[in-house]
Protein backbone atom coordinates (compact mmCIF):
# COMPACT_ATOMS: atom_id res chain seq x y z
CA UNK A 1 0.00 0.00 0.00
CA UNK A 2 2.91 2.13 0.75
CA UNK A 3 4.36 2.36 -2.83
CA UNK A 4 0.69 3.20 -4.60
CA UNK A 5 0.60 6.03 -1.87
CA UNK A 6 3.95 7.38 -2.52
CA UNK A 7 3.59 7.53 -6.03
CA UNK A 8 0.05 9.12 -5.81
CA UNK A 9 2.03 11.90 -3.61
CA UNK A 10 4.68 12.30 -6.38
CA UNK A 11 2.09 12.79 -9.19
CA UNK A 12 0.24 15.52 -7.12
CA UNK A 13 3.60 17.20 -6.08
CA UNK A 14 4.76 16.91 -9.75
CA UNK A 15 1.11 19.04 -10.46
CA UNK A 16 1.26 21.30 -8.22
CA UNK A 17 5.04 22.74 -8.42
CA UNK A 18 4.67 22.34 -12.70
CA UNK A 19 1.70 24.25 -12.44
CA UNK A 20 3.36 26.62 -10.61
CA UNK A 21 6.45 26.84 -12.42
CA UNK A 22 4.10 27.34 -15.93
CA UNK A 23 2.36 30.25 -14.38
CA UNK A 24 5.45 31.78 -13.65
CA UNK A 25 6.11 32.17 -16.66
CA UNK A 26 2.97 31.90 -18.26
CA UNK A 27 2.38 35.69 -19.64
CA UNK A 28 5.86 36.14 -20.68
CA UNK A 29 5.32 35.27 -24.21
CA UNK A 30 2.36 37.58 -24.67
CA UNK A 31 4.08 40.09 -23.02
CA UNK A 32 7.00 39.77 -25.19
CA UNK A 33 4.65 39.73 -28.12
CA UNK A 34 3.03 42.84 -27.17
CA UNK A 35 6.19 44.49 -26.89
CA UNK A 36 7.85 43.68 -30.66
CA UNK A 37 4.95 44.58 -32.33
CA UNK A 38 4.02 47.73 -30.44
CA UNK A 39 0.41 46.84 -31.56
CA UNK A 40 -2.77 44.86 -29.82
CA UNK A 41 -4.47 43.21 -32.86
CA UNK A 42 -6.49 40.02 -32.23
CA UNK A 43 -5.96 40.73 -28.22
CA UNK A 44 -9.03 41.38 -26.15
CA UNK A 45 -9.07 44.04 -23.28
CA UNK A 46 -12.31 43.13 -21.97
CA UNK A 47 -11.60 39.19 -21.69
CA UNK A 48 -7.92 40.29 -19.80
CA UNK A 49 -10.14 42.88 -17.89
CA UNK A 50 -12.54 39.68 -16.77
CA UNK A 51 -9.75 37.18 -16.76
CA UNK A 52 -8.22 39.34 -13.83
CA UNK A 53 -11.54 39.31 -11.47
CA UNK A 54 -11.90 35.62 -11.86
CA UNK A 55 -8.51 35.03 -10.86
CA UNK A 56 -8.53 37.63 -7.80
CA UNK A 57 -12.51 36.69 -6.48
CA UNK A 58 -10.68 32.65 -7.03
CA UNK A 59 -7.93 33.15 -4.79
CA UNK A 60 -9.60 35.48 -2.55
CA UNK A 61 -12.07 32.24 -1.93
CA UNK A 62 -9.04 30.23 -1.46
CA UNK A 63 -7.66 32.10 0.98
CA UNK A 64 -10.92 32.66 2.83
CA UNK A 65 -11.49 29.07 3.14
CA UNK A 66 -7.88 28.66 4.23
CA UNK A 67 -7.20 25.68 1.43
CA UNK A 68 -3.98 24.63 1.01
CA UNK A 69 -1.58 27.35 -0.45
CA UNK A 70 -0.22 25.27 -3.07
CA UNK A 71 -3.51 25.18 -5.08
CA UNK A 72 -3.27 28.69 -5.28
CA UNK A 73 -0.09 29.90 -5.14
CA UNK A 74 0.56 30.60 -9.19
CA UNK A 75 -2.67 33.49 -8.57
CA UNK A 76 -0.41 35.91 -7.22
CA UNK A 77 1.73 35.48 -10.13
CA UNK A 78 -0.73 35.51 -12.79
CA UNK A 79 -2.42 38.43 -11.16
CA UNK A 80 0.95 40.26 -11.54
CA UNK A 81 1.50 39.13 -15.16
CA UNK A 82 -2.13 39.90 -15.91
CA UNK A 83 -1.47 43.98 -14.89
CA UNK A 84 1.80 43.84 -16.81
CA UNK A 85 -0.17 42.78 -19.92
CA UNK A 86 -2.81 45.28 -19.04
CA UNK A 87 -0.62 48.20 -18.99
CA UNK A 88 1.10 47.73 -22.08
CA UNK A 89 -2.28 47.13 -23.88
CA UNK A 90 -3.39 50.92 -22.43
CA UNK A 91 0.08 52.19 -23.49
CA UNK A 92 -0.14 50.54 -27.55
CA UNK A 93 -3.95 51.53 -27.13
CA UNK A 94 -3.07 55.53 -26.03
CA UNK A 95 -5.40 54.98 -22.94
CA UNK A 96 -2.61 54.79 -20.26
CA UNK A 97 -5.15 57.44 -18.48
CA UNK A 98 -7.28 54.91 -17.20
CA UNK A 99 -4.83 52.72 -15.63
CA UNK A 100 -5.97 54.35 -12.41
CA UNK A 101 -9.76 54.05 -13.04
CA UNK A 102 -8.84 50.46 -12.95
CA UNK A 103 -6.48 49.95 -10.16
CA UNK A 104 -9.01 51.94 -8.21
CA UNK A 105 -11.77 49.33 -8.90
CA UNK A 106 -10.01 46.43 -8.76
CA UNK A 107 -8.04 47.17 -5.62
CA UNK A 108 -11.62 48.36 -3.51
CA UNK A 109 -13.59 45.24 -4.90
CA UNK A 110 -10.85 42.89 -3.61
CA UNK A 111 -11.14 44.53 -0.43
CA UNK A 112 -15.19 43.94 -0.52
CA UNK A 113 -15.22 40.31 -0.93
CA UNK A 114 -14.28 39.19 2.12
CA UNK A 115 -16.19 41.51 4.21
CA UNK A 116 -19.15 38.59 4.46
CA UNK A 117 -19.17 35.22 4.04
CA UNK A 118 -22.32 35.69 1.77
CA UNK A 119 -20.29 38.24 -0.24
CA UNK A 120 -17.06 35.68 -1.27
CA UNK A 121 -19.65 32.71 -1.38
CA UNK A 122 -21.53 34.43 -4.13
CA UNK A 123 -18.54 35.78 -6.08
CA UNK A 124 -17.49 32.57 -5.93
CA UNK A 125 -20.76 31.02 -7.86
CA UNK A 126 -20.23 33.86 -10.20
CA UNK A 127 -16.70 32.88 -10.79
CA UNK A 128 -16.88 30.62 -13.49
CA UNK A 129 -19.30 32.21 -15.39
CA UNK A 130 -17.11 36.01 -15.38
CA UNK A 131 -13.18 33.49 -16.32
CA UNK A 132 -15.66 31.60 -19.15
CA UNK A 133 -16.97 34.99 -20.21
CA UNK A 134 -13.13 36.26 -20.62
CA UNK A 135 -12.75 33.64 -22.33
CA UNK A 136 -15.74 34.01 -24.78
CA UNK A 137 -14.30 38.13 -25.17
CA UNK A 138 -11.34 36.47 -26.36
CA UNK A 139 -13.08 33.99 -29.32
CA UNK A 140 -14.80 37.16 -30.23
CA UNK A 141 -12.40 39.39 -30.61
CA UNK A 142 -10.64 36.57 -33.03
CA UNK A 143 -13.53 36.52 -35.00
CA UNK A 144 -13.87 39.82 -35.51
CA UNK A 145 -10.24 40.63 -36.29
CA UNK A 146 -9.51 37.15 -38.12
CA UNK A 147 -6.04 38.12 -36.99
CA UNK A 148 -3.85 36.67 -33.86
CA UNK A 149 -0.46 38.14 -34.56
CA UNK A 150 -0.17 39.50 -31.81
CA UNK A 151 -2.24 36.56 -29.37
CA UNK A 152 0.77 33.64 -28.45
CA UNK A 153 -0.06 30.67 -29.20
CA UNK A 154 2.31 29.44 -26.40
CA UNK A 155 0.64 31.22 -23.39
CA UNK A 156 -3.06 29.88 -24.47
CA UNK A 157 -1.61 26.26 -24.45
CA UNK A 158 0.43 26.77 -21.71
CA UNK A 159 -2.92 28.13 -19.72
CA UNK A 160 -4.73 24.65 -20.74
CA UNK A 161 -2.29 22.62 -19.21
CA UNK A 162 -2.61 24.60 -15.88
CA UNK A 163 -6.18 23.93 -15.83
CA UNK A 164 -5.88 20.03 -16.89
CA UNK A 165 -3.42 19.70 -14.05
CA UNK A 166 -5.46 21.88 -11.39
CA UNK A 167 -8.36 19.54 -12.24
CA UNK A 168 -6.50 16.82 -10.80
CA UNK A 169 -5.03 18.77 -7.48
CA UNK A 170 -8.60 19.72 -6.88
CA UNK A 171 -9.74 16.16 -7.10
CA UNK A 172 -7.36 14.74 -4.65
CA UNK A 173 -6.83 17.51 -2.45
CA UNK A 174 -10.25 19.80 -1.75
CA UNK A 175 -12.79 17.56 -4.01
CA UNK A 176 -14.58 21.35 -4.26
CA UNK A 177 -17.81 20.33 -6.89
CA UNK A 178 -17.54 24.42 -7.72
CA UNK A 179 -13.93 24.69 -7.82
CA UNK A 180 -13.53 21.42 -10.66
CA UNK A 181 -16.85 22.21 -12.29
CA UNK A 182 -14.51 25.52 -12.90
CA UNK A 183 -11.12 24.30 -14.45
CA UNK A 184 -13.12 21.48 -16.44
CA UNK A 185 -14.89 24.25 -18.26
CA UNK A 186 -11.54 27.12 -18.25
CA UNK A 187 -9.66 23.42 -20.07
CA UNK A 188 -12.01 22.98 -22.83
CA UNK A 189 -12.63 27.28 -23.74
CA UNK A 190 -8.90 27.33 -23.39
CA UNK A 191 -8.23 24.43 -25.84
CA UNK A 192 -10.98 26.60 -27.79
CA UNK A 193 -9.03 29.71 -27.76
CA UNK A 194 -5.77 28.00 -28.84
CA UNK A 195 -6.86 26.45 -31.72
CA UNK A 196 -8.67 29.68 -32.95
CA UNK A 197 -5.31 31.13 -32.15
CA UNK A 198 -3.48 28.85 -34.41
CA UNK A 199 -6.55 29.22 -37.04
CA UNK A 200 -5.49 32.86 -37.24
CA UNK A 201 -2.18 33.20 -37.01
CA UNK A 202 -0.91 34.94 -40.15
CA UNK A 203 0.74 32.32 -42.34
CA UNK A 204 4.36 34.50 -42.51
CA UNK A 205 4.30 33.84 -38.64
CA UNK A 206 4.54 30.55 -37.44
CA UNK A 207 5.78 31.26 -34.16
CA UNK A 208 5.57 33.94 -31.33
Amino acid sequence: MLLPEMDGNLTLHFANFSTLFVCMVLKFPQIFVLMRAKATNGVSLNSLLLELVGFIVFMSYQMYYDYPPLTYLEYPILIAQDVVVLLLILHYNRNMKHSLIYATVFVGGWQLLTVQKWVIDLAMSLCTLISAGSKLAQLQCLWRSKDSGQVSTLTWGLATYTCLTRIFTTMITTGDTQVLIRFVIMSILNMWVTATVIQYKPHAVKQD
